[in-house]
């Protein structure tokens, strides 16, 4: 039996059911059993005082690696769960880009074997769009959705032609599966590392134009009209990009999208000359891309955010910028990033907290990502004025590629339950 728990005093913040008030959660069985009165006959075998805390839904996130199995040497699931729940975060999409491909139902039930054995049992894979990622070969959708696979995508692999591309989203759409897309054109992008403007002009790197990501949308657009298909659009990072995403929603297609936590704060500027910390696929971009990313969250036309972590050793950052791995380990940094575009009136917390649980689980048609009666008690509570330094005793990932080691953030995960149990508490 799960522990019954009184969480009082809290400011409740649930953007799906509108409450935004100071009050009590009462949990019994896992579940989310009442608000503010306590169900009948109930006894706390746990009380928590989040008196000055906000309660609000898990965090949902849909873009992560975990780089197992395979890599191993990068992270495991084990360290990467623990890092995810010690950011109130209670719930992970894996990209197929493991070593095995998520492409057989196998690889799949290998993941979520490791994750219930690393006591996070909310891992869930997204499926190989294409056998192996070679983005010739449709793999087997049906059977991996079967195995548990909530989504299928390429990752950031491309897939070789658009009859392919089309046949692909046919299958998914017959089966009601959502397709991932991280729009990118591989020929345009030519292996580049950065944005192609005055930044990689200056330090003479291989640029990446934003047409290889306008192109590859409205692309994936037009087959999204031809398909019928459900499609979300994975960590867009320009502004043309997103006006796309905007028409295409006036015009009804059924989509969404969502942006990487990082490309909200830094631009180009911000990157320190051939600092491989700031190696990220798509580039960091201008702050004209950043201001607007930030503007469409908040007006809805961005669905969500996620970390797109990607924790990678030391050797893999080593070395010439261009010939490092892209990617940054993000987990533990989404709350106190997401609370920084609070403070700076970007976004209201209610809109902060629906882009990381509320929309989210529904873009996945998950019962998750609100504090509802009768749903699993998937719950964050945190302090958002505690103060902490990333560093080594207070980082759990095992990937410390991030570009913010060493600097102070305020907001901080006091407890994450994962249906209902205790998964992170502060010490």
């Amino acid at each position: 039996m799960k522990p019954s728990i009184h969480i009082k005093h809290g400011r409740i913040i649930d953007p799906a059911n509108g409450i935004d008030r100071v009050g009590c959660v009462y949990v019994v069985d896992g579940k989310i059993a009442a608000l503010d009165q306590p169900p009948d006959g109930f006894s706390a075998d746990e009380i928590i005082d989040a008196h000055d805390h906000i309660v609000c839904p898990g965090f949902i996130d849909l873009s992560t690696r975990l780089r197992e199995p395979g890599q191993s040497r990068k992270a495991t699931i084990a360290s990467e769960t623990q890092a995810a729940a010690s950011a109130g975060i209670t719930t992970m999409c894996v990209h197929p880009d493991t070593i095995p491909v998520i492409d057989t139902p196998a690889v799949a039930e290998l993941i979520k074997d490791l994750a219930e054995k690393a006591d996070y049992p909310q891992v869930y894979p997204i499926a190989a769009l294409t056998q192996k990622l070679e983005g010739t070969e449709l793999s087997s959708m049906l059977a991996l959705k079967q195995a548990g696979c909530i989504a299928v995508g390429n990752a950031n692999q491309p897939v070789k032609n658009l009859l392919v591309l089309r046949r692909a989203m046919e299958y998914a759409a017959s089966h009601n599966l959502l397709v991932m897309f991280r729009p990118n054109d591989f020929w345009l992008g030519n292996n580049g590392c950065v944005h192609e403007g005055a930044i990689s002009t200056r330090y003479g790197l291989p640029s990446i134009p934003e047409a290889a990501e306008t192109i590859a949308v409205a692309q994936c657009l037009e087959l999204v009209e031809l398909t019928g298909c459900r499609v979300h659009f994975g960590q867009l990072s320009c502004k043309r990009s997103v006006i796309k995403i905007h028409q295409a929603k006036k015009y009804g297609l059924n989509i969404t999208a969502d942006v990487a936590i990082h490309q909200l704060h830094l631009t180009e500027n911000d990157m320190a000359a051939f600092d491989s910390a700031y190696h990220v696929l798509p580039p960091l971009r201008t702050e004209t891309d950043k201001n607007y990313l930030r503007q469409s969250l908040a007006s809805g036309t961005l669905n969500s955010i996620c970390s797109d972590h990607q924790p990678h050793d030391i050797d893999a950052k080593l070395g010439a910028f261009p010939e490092t791995e892209p990617g940054m380990s993000s987990l533990e940094t989404l709350l106190p990033l997401m609370l920084r575009l609070i403070n700076q009136q970007t976004l209201s917390l209610s809109q902060g907290i629906a882009a990381l649980s509320t929309h989210p689980a529904a873009i996945l048609g998950l019962n998750s990502g609100a504090l509802t009666v009768g749903f699993a008690a998937d719950i964050c509570v945190f302090d958002p004025n505690l103060s902490w330094q990333v560093n080594n005793t207070n980082w759990r990932s095992m990937g410390t590629n991030t570009p913010f080691w060493g600097l102070t953030f305020k907001g901080r995960v006091t407890h994450t339950l994962q249906a209902g149990k205790f998964i992170y508490r502060l010490s």
